[in-house]
């Protein structure tokens, strides 16, 4: 265990409770600590259900390549705790260190004083310390959960309020319609500030739009104020300012185009940053998101799955997301052909079912494992039974090394393509046990 996971184990104790959305505890918090939140860069603030992490990896490559320094906070991490914390530099920046992140944890907690506080609120205050003390012309932060007492919701003024597409997830915290869910995201809206929009189901932009109004927000929506297109293997981007022919994003799937259009149409509703037409192009090709149809090309794991396959990796989670993945394969499906395997972990808390059954028709098999070290994960055999109640064949293993095993025992031809997917805390391990560290 490194001095900063021993340090996270030690803040968990504090306040019992993983999640309990509340500001007072953040303010109290941030005011002794100075209020740095008050001494950030010009913040760019993201909420969603879906697509936060690779939009707030679109506006950071777009940004860079327009030559400025760019912060980004992001939960959760996937394998080291520092990859939450990005410091912006001319040189495109890189993750804290450890010595620095260790020692504003130790600072924020002899501050904290043992008052309670959930292990997220005194992350994001020590990225608040951290980020305020380095120099940079842009901070792009992404909300953990809901958006209106998110920990991250002490910003007074941002640059602008991003609200990527929403979905039904968290239903235990943020309520169990869409509209309630909207009404949390909304809650990222502050007077005045443009609002960028994600194509949204219309019972959540009806919100949105409510939100905007109250708060005389300019609201610039995906489909009314902007489209961003795939034609001919490149992305389309329209909007009243004009058109942008772009190189197809790095990022895999054809949601990525829609996730880069939003980061698009938040840029360009910034008129003071000024980033020139060559920055859209090379963020396109540059924007980098772990575990988001990852293909992974080397490593343990790799070389465990059956010689000359595919081995892929994406967190999705919840229905919205695995229908963002299905087509994603169902893509790669039509380009070159082969058996499609799935390995899949789910926490309890997510709707298994409505997950799967993205996968119904398209998956030759699925092997369900374990999410390892989750509280809340769901029994491999209960994935296995939930799979093949939607008429999916399915079989259960220990771990990733049995699950590899026995796709090799399928022996299919030709070799199959593989998705391990289900959770972003199996993502990590897998990462972790390939040796695929993000940068």
């Amino acid at each position: 265990m490194t001095p900063v996971d021993s340090i996270v184990a030690r803040l968990t104790a504090l306040h019992p409770k993983r999640i309990d959305l509340s500001l007072d505890r953040m303010q109290r918090l941030l005011a002794a600590l100075g209020n740095p939140e008050r001494k950030l860069p010009p913040v760019i603030h993201v909420a969603g259900t879906n697509g936060k992490g690779s939009t707030v990896a679109f506006l950071r490559a777009i940004l860079e390549a327009g030559g400025l320094r760019v912060h980004t906070y992001t939960s959760p991490h996937l394998v080291r705790f520092n990859e939450r914390f990005r410091l912006g530099a001319r040189d495109e920046g890189g993750f804290v260190s450890n010595e620095e992140l260790s020692a504003t944890l130790e600072e924020c907690e002899r501050i904290n004083a043992g008052a309670p506080i959930t292990v997220f609120e005194i992350t994001t205050a020590v990225g608040m310390v951290l980020f305020a003390r380095h120099p940079a012309d842009v901070m792009v932060m992404e909300v953990g959960l809901g958006g209106r007492l998110d920990a991250t919701n002490v910003v007074d003024a941002p640059l602008a309020s991003v609200i990527t597409p929403i979905a039904i997830d968290h239903t235990d915290f943020l309520g169990d319609t869409l509209e309630k869910i909207a009404f949390e995201k909304a809650g990222i809206i502050k007077p005045g500030v443009p609002v960028i929009v994600a194509a949204q189901p219309r019972d959540a932009l009806a919100v949105i739009e409510r939100q905007a109004v109250r708060w005389r927000a300019p609201l610039k929506i995906a489909g009314e104020d902007w489209t961003a297109t795939e034609e001919r293997g490149r992305l389309v981007y329209q909007d009243d300012a004009g058109l942008l022919d772009l190189p197809a994003p790095k990022l895999y799937g054809r949601h990525q185009f829609e996730n880069a259009g939003v980061a698009i149409a938040t840029l360009r509703a910034l008129k003071p940053l000024k980033i020139p037409p060559a920055a859209y192009e090379a963020g396109m090709v540059k924007a980098e998101w772990p575990a988001r149809m990852q293909r992974l090309a080397q490593g343990r794991l790799v070389d465990l799955a059956p010689p000359g396959s595919e081995l892929w990796l994406d967190g999705g989670h919840n229905p919205d997301g695995g229908r963002a993945t299905a087509a994603a394969l169902a893509d790669l499906e039509e380009r070159v052909s082969r058996p499609l395997v799935i390995i899949v972990g789910m926490l309890s808390t997510k709707d298994c079912a409505g997950f799967l059954r993205n996968f119904a028709g398209l998956a030759r098999r699925v092997v369900a494992v374990p999410v390892p070290n989750a509280e809340r994960g769901l029994p491999a055999d209960s994935i296995a039974d939930a799979a093949r109640r939607i008429g999916l064949a399915a079989t259960s293993r220990d771990d990733l090394d049995s699950a590899l095993d026995a796709v090799r025992k399928l022996d299919l031809d030709p070799p199959p393509r593989i998705l391990i997917t289900g959770s972003l805390y199996l993502a990590g391990e897998v990462l972790r046990e390939n040796g695929t560290l993000p940068q």
